[in-house]
C-alpha cells in the first residue's frame, strides 16, 4: 500500500461534500438544510475539543446548578449548550430551539429566523465523563411552515422529522445522521478537521446476540420487560443466552445496538412510570436513526415515531433495536393486554 499517495487522497467522501450531494438531488433547493446541518458539524467538532481536553481545562465537575430535569449540571453541559446554542441561531436557519438543558423553547427573531426546529440535548451522558466513557450529543429538525413559529411546532410526532443524528465522543468522534434515506456513519479526521464517510449505508442485523438495560431497576419493571430479559437469560429453547452490555450513556448504548445488533431497553417502572428518557431530543431523533437503520422502535405502547408529545420535556418508555428483537417484545406486552 502506498501510504505516501494515501495521506495525500482529496477523493475522501466529507459530510460536506456528501450534503452538497444530497442537496443536488433537489433542483429547487436554496441550501438553508444544507447550511444548518453544517453549522450542526461545527458545534459537534467544538464540543468534541472541549470533551478532549475537559480535564486539562477545568472543564469536570459541576456548574454548580440544576437543570430543568432537576439534574446537576456539569460545565460541560452548561458549555456545549451555549456551543450548539449560537451555532444554531447563528446559522439563520432557525426558528425554534429546544435544549434538554433549557426549560422553555427558543424562539429565534427576526432577522436570523429560518424555517426549521431543532431539538437536541447537548451532552448526553455527562455524568460518565469524569471516567471516560463515551458521551454525545443528539439531534432532530424538523420543518416548520408557519411564518410565525409557535411550540406547536415543535410537538411534531416524531415520524415528521427531516432529519436525525448524533455525535460520539469517544476513542474517536463519530457522528451518525440520517436525512431521510438511509444511515451513515462519518468520522472525524483530526488532522483534517474534517467528518469523512466510514459507515456508509449502516444496516442494524435483524436480531442481535445483546440486550441493554439497567438491570438495578429490575425489581420495579412491569411483567412484559421482565419476562422478555428472562428470556434473555434462560432462552427456553436452550440456545446460547444473550450477554448484557451496558454503558449508561445513551448515545454509547445506542451506537453499539445499531453496529452490532440486539436491543435497548430503558422501560418504565414503579419509579418512573412515564419512563425516564425524553421524548423529543432522545426517544424520536434515535427511534428514526434505527428505523432508518432497518430496525424497530417501540414504547410498549405503539410505534415510538407516532407518539405526539403534549411538552418539551415529555417522558417515555423506549425499546429499540433490531427487528425481530423488538417484535419479540412488542408480542409479549400483546399478550398482557389481551389477558387485560
Amino acid at each position: 500500500m502506498d501510504h505516501a499517495a494515501d495521506a495525500h487522497r482529496t477523493d475522501l467522501m466529507t459530510i460536506t461534500r456528501f450534503v452538497l450531494n444530497e442537496q443536488s438531488k433537489h433542483p429547487d433547493s436554496k441550501g438553508d438544510f444544507s447550511i444548518l446541518l453544517n453549522n450542526i458539524v461545527l458545534g459537534c467538532k467544538f464540543v468534541c475539543s472541549a470533551v478532549n481536553k475537559a480535564g486539562l481545562a477545568k472543564l469536570i465537575g459541576l456548574a454548580g446548578d440544576t437543570n430543568v430535569q432537576g439534574e446537576e449540571q456539569k460545565k460541560l453541559d452548561v458549555l456545549s449548550n451555549e456551543v450548539f446554542v449560537k451555532a444554531l441561531i447563528s446559522s439563520g436557519r432557525t426558528c425554534i430551539l429546544v435544549s434538554e438543558e433549557d426549560e422553555e423553547a427558543t424562539f429565534v427573531s427576526p432577522p436570523l429566523r429560518g424555517k426549521y426546529c431543532v431539538v437536541f440535548d447537548p451532552l448526553d451522558g455527562s455524568s460518565n465523563i469524569d471516567c471516560g466513557v463515551s458521551i454525545g450529543t443528539i439531534f432532530g429538525i424538523y420543518l416548520v411552515n408557519d411564518l410565525e413559529a409557535t411550540i406547536d411546532d415543535a410537538l411534531q410526532p416524531g415520524k415528521n422529522m427531516l432529519a436525525a443524528g448524533y455525535c460520539m465522543y469517544g476513542s474517536s468522534c463519530m457522528l451518525v445522521l440520517s436525512t431521510g434515506n438511509g444511515v451513515n456513519g462519518f468520522t472525524l479526521d483530526p488532522s483534517l478537521g474534517e467528518f469523512i464517510l466510514t459507515h456508509p449505508d449502516i444496516k442494524i442485523p435483524k436480531t442481535g446476540k445483546i440486550y441493554s438495560v439497567n438491570e438495578g431497576n429490575a425489581k420495579n419493571w412491569d411483567g412484559p420487560t421482565a419476562k422478555y430479559i428472562e428470556n434473555c437469560k434462560f432462552p427456553k429453547d436452550g440456545s446460547s443466552p444473550k450477554s448484557l452490555r451496558y454503558v449508561g450513556s445513551m448515545v454509547a448504548d445506542v451506537h453499539r445496538t445499531l453496529l452490532y445488533g440486539g436491543i435497548f431497553l430503558y422501560p418504565a417502572d414503579r419509579k418512573s412510570p412515564n419512563g425516564k428518557l425524553r421524548v423529543l431530543y432522545e426517544v424520536f431523533p434515535m427511534s428514526f436513526l434505527i428505523e432508518q437503520a432497518g430496525g424497530q422502535a417501540f414504547t410498549g405502547k405503539i410505534r415510538a415515531l407516532d407518539l405526539v408529545p403534549k411538552k418539551i420535556h415529555e417522558r417515555s418508555p423506549i425499546f429499540l433495536g433490531s427487528y425481530e428483537d423488538v417484535e419479540e417484545i412488542k408480542e409479549l406486552y400483546a399478550a398482557a393486554q389481551n389477558q387485560n
